[in-house]
């Protein structure tokens, strides 16, 4: 019993994953760090839900809601919601008033509520309306290239597109992916040297910080229920 993830790599560039979850018999999680926001959907009890997650900075506590089945998007880094800054949504959630089983409100205007297939086609549909922008800028940066304009107006762009510094995305995304490698069951020593950690006491203090967990917690996937597909395909 927990959470029972699914979870799939979306072929948008506006979106990272799609994923759908179950939870059982469980009323918290360990909520870990993250560097994306979102949209979820879900439904408990009878009624309908949609929130809004931002950028988590730290590994923490959360509430579940028992019995509940969710869709959720992750959106690709870079990506922002035009009527609220990123800044806002850092280590915060919002959930939507009058939602529907159907339809949801966002930025004024009522949206169908998706599916896991469908989630491609709102998000298409938002962008088109000028509702969910993305810099470039920034995506450009993430993948290594130079930008033609001084680091600082890059750092700016790229927090206030994101809400965290590039810094934060590194090292929270880094912990992301050696929690992925510990769980399937790499060796702690061949995790700090893949990941280029100092050592295994820097990677135990990454792991504590951004995922809540030990690297014997992750073998054997004890402690709990946590907001993390560790069973999900890492990519390059």
């Amino acid at each position: 019993m927990g959470l029972r993830f699914k979870t799939r790599e979306s072929d948008s560039a506006w979106v990272d994953t799609v994923w759908t979850c179950t939870s059982e018999q469980i009323t918290a999680m360990t909520s870990v760090a993250g560097v994306r926001w979102g949209l979820v959907f879900w439904e408990q009890a009878g009624r309908a839900y949609t929130s809004i997650t931002g950028p988590e900075t730290r590994a923490g506590t959360a509430p579940v809601p028992e019995g509940a089945t969710f869709t959720g998007i992750d959106f690709a880094v870079g990506t922002s919601l035009r009527a609220m800054p990123m800044s806002a949504l850092v280590d915060e959630g919002i959930v939507l008033p009058d939602t529907t089983h159907r339809t949801f409100r966002l930025d004024g205007a009522r949206w169908e509520t998706p599916g896991p297939d469908d989630a491609e086609a709102l998000v298409e549909r938002l962008v088109r309306a000028g509702i969910v922008v993305r810099d470039l800028l920034c995506v450009e940066a993430l993948r290594g290239h130079r930008p033609s304009v001084s680091e600082r107006t890059v750092e700016r762009r790229f927090r206030a597109a994101t809400g965290l510094t590039r810094g934060a995305v590194r090292q929270i995304e880094r912990a992301r992916t050696a929690a992925h490698l510990l769980a399937t069951g790499d060796p702690a020593a061949d995790v700090v040297a893949k990941l280029g950690y100092c050592d295994e006491p820097h990677l135990a203090r990454a792991l504590r910080s951004y995922i809540g967990r030990t690297v014997r917690q992750l073998r054997e996937g004890a402690d709990g229920a946590i907001s993390l597909d560790l069973d999900q395909r890492l990519t390059s």
